[in-house]
């Protein structure tokens, strides 16, 4: 499986994985953008290629598809999935494909588009409800089927309706609304002790508490945002889980692109850190240079971490912690004031 690797400015590299061709017959890429040396670019790459190579062949969607009277919720998602789904973000996509999975696939999914109702729909998001889901995900799963059944009666020239268009949502009142819980003093200080053997996690910890950072902000940390003289941390990326790993990702706004104050104790943790995270370099034969990450789990630290993997291992810390599972990682957000910024 071909790939290929170019730089774009210095310690910015550009990934491309050849995937196949579309319906149309245009060639398709896997595109990532990869921060560190060249050497640990080309090691992404080689993971990427192998990630496709794993997955199985892509069927180009049929220029024949037809678009009538049997077609179902499910088919209307394929098709928007293989022709709009490649312009959305890797962590769109996630998440719109574990909404299908989940929520849409095996109920609503299987029904024929033609003889949805509205009274249909509406009484689907009201048995979501009462399962437990909440109202921005409920909320989500109607975007994506008004999307899907709307680009479906496009496609079949106005033969099929979208059902979704006239529906509404149940209503939520505050009893049915679960706040985040804010995690007690007593509740951080157990998570800290119970990671203590971690220390690459105990700090990324300590920091997400210290400043309200997000996880994917954590995660995309390197040496070179950290200024211990001035006690400052600077936040200007973010890692997504993505299809076959990490990508890094650029804010969605400049707002998000910010420099966050750190206390001193915390500055100090950063750097028994690095020092930790050099040695390991060095016993492996490598360097840690500035543009590693901070947290990553390789040698060097040219990968970043996986986010979900960063979420795993908050929970087991917790169940070690003995801290109720109302408590998240994102929970340590509310944990601070909002950070001051510079």
């Amino acid at each position: 499986m071909p790939g290929s690797v170019r730089q774009r400015q210095p310690g910015v590299w550009e990934l491309r994985v050849y995937v196949g061709r579309d319906a149309e017959g245009r060639v398709r890429h896997q595109h990532a953008t990869f921060r560190g040396t060249k050497k640990a670019a080309e090691r992404a790459l080689a993971r990427m290629v192998a990630d496709v190579d794993r997955q199985p062949a892509v069927v180009a969607d049929s220029a024949e598809r037809r678009w009538g009277p049997a077609t179902t919720v499910n088919d209307a998602l394929a098709g928007w999935q293989a022709n709009g789904w490649d312009d959305l973000s890797p962590s769109t996509v996630r998440r719109y494909q574990n909404i299908w999975d989940n929520h849409i696939r095996s109920s609503i999914g299987t029904r024929k588009v033609a003889t949805l109702s509205p009274y249909d729909v509406e009484r689907y998001f009201r048995e979501l409800k009462a399962q437990g889901l909440a109202e921005a995900s409920v909320r989500q799963v109607r975007a994506m089927l008004h999307r899907a059944c709307r680009l479906a009666r496009k496609w079949s020239g106005g033969a099929l309706p979208n059902p979704i268009a006239d529906t509404e949502l149940p209503a939520w009142t505050l009893a049915d609304r679960t706040e985040v819980r804010t995690p007690t003093v007593d509740e951080v200080v157990a998570l800290l002790q119970a990671a203590a053997d971690d220390v690459r996690f105990a700090v990324l910890l300590r920091l997400v508490a210290a400043t309200g950072m997000r996880r994917g902000e954590a995660c995309a940390l390197r040496w070179s945002d950290a200024d211990v003289v001035a006690g400052t941390v600077r936040i200007d990326e973010s890692i997504v889980a993505a299809e076959g790993g990490a990508v890094v990702k650029a804010p969605k706004t400049r707002a998000s692109i910010r420099t966050v104050a750190v206390d001193r104790a915390s500055i100090a943790e950063l750097q028994r850190l690095r020092t930790v995270q050099a040695k390991l370099a060095a016993d492996c034969g490598d360097a840690l240079d500035e543009d590693a990450f901070m947290f990553s789990n390789e040698p060097g630290g040219g990968t970043p971490p996986y986010p979900d993997g960063i979420s795993h291992t908050f929970a087991s810390v917790r169940q070690a912690a003995g801290v109720a599972a109302d408590v998240h990682l994102h929970s340590l957000r509310h944990f601070q004031p909002p950070p001051s910024t510079r």
